[in-house]
């Protein structure tokens, strides 16, 4: 099973619109790296939990990144 196969069955089985999957990925490694590993699938359910809807995920990671700690380097 891909990805995409794992999202959408879960998606359904949920009765939720499938979230942009890239975004979600790319956020939670920001966190996993700038906060701690843990941090990333906590954060996820957080995300999830701020959504009405799977098309509010790019807008709740907008609304959350500004308290990302800054990129060491």
């Amino acid at each position: 099973m891909t990805l995409d196969e794992w999202v959408a069955a879960v998606s359904a089985e949920l009765g939720v619109t499938a979230p942009d999957t890239r975004a979600v990925l790319d956020f939670t490694r920001d966190v996993a790296h700038r906060v701690d590993r843990p941090a990333a699938p906590i954060t996820a359910l957080l995300v999830g939990l701020g959504c009405s809807t799977g098309d509010d995920v790019p807008a709740v990671i907008e609304r959350l990144r500004p308290l990302l700690p800054a990129e060491e380097g």
